[in-house]
Formats: structure tokens, sequence, C-alpha cells
């Protein structure tokens, strides 16, 4: 089951239909305990209705905080080391791979996170800014997993590569965060032959495309969400994302107008333009 939040109010759509909720709120809505249950049970009870138009889509979160992972596939850890090499801090990335503790920072508010078809921004400071495509879990207040959707952690590279202390400012400003389509709400983990796919196009032809499935990523989503509850406390939930594994070449920088599709297979695409 996928759950939308749109202009008209919370949707579920299970197999090929689509039913509005009487629920109001995402904040309690992920308050269940089991909220797959819930929602199959609410399906059963309500009628079917037309799919929601994608001009009504909005980003499905509500109070929740968006919090990220970092160097959670090879392929990061490369990128990372490369572009931070000249400020010393390649040996971080290199590390913060191999060790048990993992990579956590805070990312955005509800307020600062683009929905689909939404905008998202480049820093006016920076130079080299890229897409990272990442699944993004849906946590419960008690630290267990209930949902998937799909994240763009917009990052700027030349910032954090020039002191990794700048990583705050290359990841957390105003629509540095989008989120959506929908949540796809399941109990089960996402398979790990599950693709991720990254298109960015420019005046309408495709500047760059890649694929990576999640069994290249190093870290458990389970021990990231468990990591992040280690004291501290999300009455409402959160959104937590789980690491790029598609990183552009050190030539691509995003420009203004610039359109990115994110793909993952069971939830759909979010697409976003550069302002």
């Amino acid at each position: 089951m996928i759950l939308y939040r749109t202009t008209n109010g919370l949707l579920v759509q299970k197999d090929s239909s689509c039913y509005r909720l009487p629920d109001t709120s995402i904040d309690a809505l992920v308050a269940h305990e089991d909220l797959a249950g819930y929602l199959k049970a609410a399906v059963l009870s309500s009628a079917a209705c037309p799919q929601p138009e994608p001009e009504t889509l909005l980003a499905p979160i509500e109070n929740q905080e968006v919090w990220a992972s970092g160097v959670t596939y090879f392929r990061s850890r490369s990128a990372r080391i490369e572009e931070s090499k000249d400020a010393g801090g390649g040996d971080f990335y290199d590390r913060v791979y191999s060790a048990e503790r993992p990579e956590l920072f805070f990312k955005a508010v509800a307020r600062k996170v683009a929905g689909p078809s939404a905008k998202v921004r480049i820093r006016s400071d920076a130079k080299w800014s890229v897409p990272e495509p990442e699944l993004t879990l849906l946590i419960n207040p008690a630290g267990v997993i209930v949902g998937y959707t799909i994240g763009n952690d917009m990052s700027s590279r030349d910032i954090e590569g020039a002191n990794p202390l700048y990583l705050p400012q290359a990841k957390v400003y105003d629509q540095s965060c989008a989120l959506g389509p929908g949540i796809l709400i399941q109990n089960e983990p996402m398979p790990a032959t599950t693709e991720i796919s990254l298109e960015i196009l420019r005046t309408g032809q495709v500047e760059f495309a890649a694929t990576i499935q999640l069994s290249e990523m190093k870290r458990d989503p389970q021990v990231l969400a468990d990591y992040l509850f280690r004291d501290q406390s999300f009455p409402v939930g959160c959104f937590l994302l789980t690491g790029t594994g598609i990183i552009p070449p050190d030539a691509f920088t995003l420009h203004s107008r610039d359109e990115i599709r994110i793909s993952i297979g069971g939830i759909g695409t979010l697409t976003n333009f550069v302002a």
C-alpha cells in the first residue's frame, strides 16, 4: 500500500485502486502500533476513489524531522575521500565506512522539504552541487520502520569537500531535501534487489543517468534507525535517508531548471526541478 498526502486529504493506494482515509494527519497515522494493519482495515471499510492527480500531491510529511545517513555505499565512500583529499579529511570517510557507528546528521524540518514536482535548490555560494537519490525510511515513535519513500539529499560537494566540518552548510538549507511521491507502507524490509535510479535532464535531454541496487548498501536500515533513536525521541516519528550509491562524475554540477527524476521499485518516481 502507498500512502499519499494530497491537497484533498490522505489517500491510500492498494493494488490498482485508491481509497480516501478518514484520518487527516500523518502524525496520527504514524503513531499506530500496526500502521499496515490499520490501513488494510481502513481500505476494507472505504469506497474506491479516483487516483490523485499529480498536481495535488504534497510532500508526505507533517511534523516529522528528516535525518540522513552518510557513507553507506562504497561509491559514496570513494567520492567523499576524493572530494576532501586536499583538506586532509579523506581518512575520516574511510574510517566511518568501516566503523560500527554510522554517520548520522540532521537534514530538514518539514517546512524546508520539497514535494513531488516542486523546486529544490542549490546553494548560491556553491560551485559543485548534485542530487543524492536515497531510499528513505519512515520510522514510528517506537523506532520501528513502518514505511519507505524516495528522498533527494541535495548536496554542495565543494563546500563539504573543503572541510568535513562544513557538512551542515553543504547539506542543510531551504529546499535541500525532497520526499515523495508517497510512502510505501509495509512491515517487511525492502528486497535487496530493489533498484534506485537517477535521471537528470537538461533542456529535455538526459545529462546523467545511473542505477544501483539496495544490495550495494553496507548498512542495515534497521541498524541505522536504532542508532538514530539512541538517546533521542521522536513523538511523531521521523524520516531517515539511508545514503546514496549514485554520484555523478566530478565534472558534473546541477544547473537551474534541471529536472531530477528518482525512481525506486515498488514506490514510484519523485520528480523535482532545480530553482
